[in-house]
């Protein structure tokens, strides 16, 4: 006698559920779909099961323990989800902490504020050459500076918000931008920070973000946090 696999046909992707986080309660539902799938076969079996030649009773045994086992695993990504909700509900309130600090950022972007924007940057090793060029919102080069430091290590530039004719431009977001060669022409990697105080905090969308006047930049590029005027 040719024997149905209830557990097969029934659910024939239960490994794959379990490690499928972030789907846990449809799987939960399909769970519950399969198993009433899975009776309704086995009713059927039992109903049509030769009586000379009955079933054996340990492989339905086996196919509800494999149901369990499935159920537990998907209780535990709900639990462990609800654990990383959790944790990353907590992570974004702890955001707000940062108002009123000065933070240091990751960012070529600074605002503009009371007429100056401040950077620091970070040579890796001695420079040939050293140009700094600052652009607005819309990429357009508005002031550039030759002759800038040329030493291994950090160095901070101010920029009074006036552009290549000595025009105030107005306040708002610029970014900086470091081309410093060494003695063969190529360019080294500089990475730029900007230092100021946070002035909020925005969690209405996925990641959260953090304010420095104009300046709007994600929480996870924060680098430093220090108490305003330390």
């Amino acid at each position: 006698m040719n024997e149905l696999n209830p557990i097969g046909l029934a659910l024939p992707e239960s490994s794959a559920l379990a490690g499928q986080a972030g789907k846990t309660a449809s799987a939960a539902d399909q769970l519950t779909d399969n198993f009433d799938t899975f009776l309704t076969l086995l009713t059927e079996q039992l109903k049509n099961q030769d009586p000379l030649e009955p079933m054996d009773s340990q492989q339905f045994v086996e196919q509800l323990t494999q149901f369990s086992s499935v159920e537990q695993l998907i209780s535990s990504n709900q639990s462990l989800e609800t654990l990383l909700a959790l944790q990353s509900a907590s992570s974004r309130m702890g955001a707000t902490d940062f108002i009123g600090r000065d933070v240091t950022v990751s960012s070529s972007d600074a605002p503009l504020q009371d007429g100056e924007a401040k950077w620091t940057y970070a040579l890796p090793r001695e420079a040939a050459s050293n140009e700094i060029m600052i652009s607005d919102s819309a990429g357009r080069v508005v002031a550039s500076f030759v002759n800038q430091e040329t030493g291994q290590g950090a160095h901070g530039f101010a920029w009074n918000g006036k552009d290549a004719g000595g025009n105030q431009l107005p306040a708002g977001v610029y970014t900086l931008e470091v081309v410093a060669k060494d003695n063969d022409g190529q360019r080294l990697d500089v990475p730029v920070r900007v230092t100021g105080r946070a002035t909020g905090v925005d969690m209405s969308g996925e990641d959260v973000v953090v304010e420095i006047g104009s300046l709007r930049v994600p929480a996870g590029r924060v680098i430093g946090v220090r108490d305003a005027g330390a």
